[in-house]
């Protein structure tokens, strides 16, 4: 499968320019969706399933633990791949991600190239 879309959600502008540049520079082909916290990005999941979600743990208005908790509720189908992207370095943040089935990565910020191949092997994609 290859990755078509990823649903980036980080509050930090730079931290979005960041991934949805090294999303391009990874595959060109790539579209990037954008969330700035937890509720706008279940509002886009609504109507759109990316290939993929990027989810920062520490936002305002819906934290990443708490919008895994209401992804998990609401949605029926997800995501195949959901990837925390943080700059947490607590054991006990990565744990608490990877107890949902659809949590597949754990990445330290920024975003690297390498994290997205990582993401493609989970999706079953050629990497590079």
């Amino acid at each position: 499968m290859k990755i078509r879309s990823i649903l980036v959600v980080d509050d930090d502008e730079n931290d979005q320019f960041i991934c949805e540049y090294t999303i391009s520079r990874y595959d060109p082909g790539i579209t990037v969706l954008k969330a700035y916290d937890g509720a706008e990005a279940l509002k886009l999941l609504r109507t759109q399933t990316p290939s993929a979600i990027i989810l920062d743990i520490n936002m305002p208005i819906m934290n990443g633990f708490e919008f895994l908790d209401h992804y998990a509720r609401e949605f029926h189908v997800h995501a195949p791949v959901v990837a925390m992207l943080t700059s947490s370095h607590l054991d006990a943040d990565r744990q608490r991600a990877l107890k949902y089935r659809f949590v597949r990565s754990f990445f330290q910020k920024p975003l690297k190239q390498a994290d997205i191949a990582v993401m493609a092997e989970l999706l079953g994609a050629e990497t590079r």
